[in-house]
């Protein structure tokens, strides 16, 4: 019986290591269309809002820098130098691995936001967006929805931002899915959404890193859509 304990604890421990791991691993080695998980551009607001005159709840988006970063850093490097400032900052930095782990994490955001899964966010995510997240999650437990999501592949995931302010390194990547997604109201009507339609979206979605913190992980730090 002790062993048994013994066993499944070991099982959950290494559970909450890959999940936590998901987002950096320190090896060495369109058509565009309103997107459901972030919000037009609109003044800010206290707390998430609903997108337009139906009851889809956005994933809420952060557009604040983290950690004191500056908000005018001067004249901005090229992609190809800020990439370069940071594996010289970071040597362990390397770029097709924070993609493999970006587009893992990309797809437990996605899909645990519509499944209200606040356990597997609490970890990929920053303070700062987590409350926004989980706020959108009540309201829309609130009103009797639910979000009902399936990525059936990512097409594209590309950086095409990057800088280093201070100790913190910021990637933002492009993500292009193919994805369902569907709302259903409390009575399980469709209310937004085509359960036997896939479309294209495309996500521009931010993380940040303390590059001198031994802990690996990227936090999702903002989520966009192209302007």
């Amino acid at each position: 019986m002790f062993i048994e304990i013994v066993i499944f604890a070991m099982i959950a421990a290494f559970l909450v290591y890959r999940l936590r791991s998901v987002l950096g691993r320190r090896t060495g080695e369109e058509r565009q269309r309103p997107n459901p998980y972030t919000p037009p551009v609109r003044p800010q607001q206290n707390g998430p809002q609903p997108n337009g005159p139906d009851n889809v709840v956005p994933l809420p988006d952060r557009v604040r820098p983290i950690d004191g970063a500056p908000a005018d850093a001067g004249e901005p490097l090229s992609l190809a130098a800020s990439l370069a400032q940071i594996r010289s900052a970071d040597p362990s930095f390397d770029e097709k691995i924070f993609i493999q782990g970006a587009s893992a994490a990309f797809t437990m955001v996605v899909e645990a936001f519509a499944k209200a899964d606040t356990a597997t966010l609490r970890p990929l995510l920053s303070d700062d967006v987590y409350d926004n997240f989980a706020g959108a999650i009540r309201e829309r437990q609130n009103a009797g929805e639910t979000l009902e999501t399936r990525i059936d592949r990512i097409r594209d995931a590309d950086v095409v931002e990057a800088r280093l302010d201070g100790r913190t390194a910021f990637l933002t990547v492009k993500f292009v899915s193919d994805q369902m997604n569907v709302t259903r109201d409390r009575n399980g009507a469709v209310a937004e959404g085509d359960a036997d339609k896939v479309v294209e979206v495309t996500d521009i979605w931010t993380f940040a890193r303390n590059i001198r913190s031994r802990d690996p992980n990227w936090l999702l730090v903002e989520t966009r859509v192209p302007s």
